[in-house]
């Protein structure tokens, strides 16, 4: 398996609609431009959906998720990632990555480096590539707990 060198930033030109690439782009474009319209077509419509992060534990369902998401795009933070160093292995219905999300968690007063190991798995419903899952980690304990306070200080 080779791992991919040039991060998804949710930039790139349209491709193939049906790649797993795409879907992976279509993520990090609805990330980054805070559209939670975008978000919500890349996310499974179905409970058994789950998301595990640093900042809302363990969610399932997208009326658990996407409040999360909400929140992280109205805020008055700016938060940019981009997926690097990261792998695809797919099959016909379904295809996970694991890679690292970089960039950054900015306020008015503080800046943060973001670091995550990120895994996302998507599954073939009606022909579209569609999240099922999500798993995102801060591996150093300093940098997990100036991300959480951080983010608790915001409003919602």
């Amino acid at each position: 398996m080779e791992t991919n060198q040039t991060p998804i930033t949710g930039n790139e030109s349209s491709g193939n609609p049906d790649s797993s690439y795409q879907a992976l782009v279509q993520f990090y474009k609805a990330f980054n431009t805070r559209d939670l319209d975008l978000m919500a077509q890349n996310w499974a419509n179905s409970p058994n959906i789950a998301m595990s992060n640093p900042l809302g534990g363990i969610k399932h369902g997208w009326k658990e998720i996407q409040p999360l998401y909400a929140r992280i795009f109205r805020g008055k933070a700016e938060v940019y990632v981009e997926y690097h160093d990261y792998t695809v292995h797919e099959s016909n219905n379904m295809f996970y990555a694991v890679g690292r999300e970089l960039r950054y968690f900015r306020t008015a007063e503080t800046e943060i480096a973001l670091a995550i190991r990120t895994s996302r798995i998507f599954q073939k419903i009606a022909g579209q590539w569609r999240q099922v899952h999500h798993h995102g980690s801060i591996e150093d304990p300093a940098l997990l707990d100036r991300y959480q306070r951080s983010v608790v200080a915001q409003p919602a």
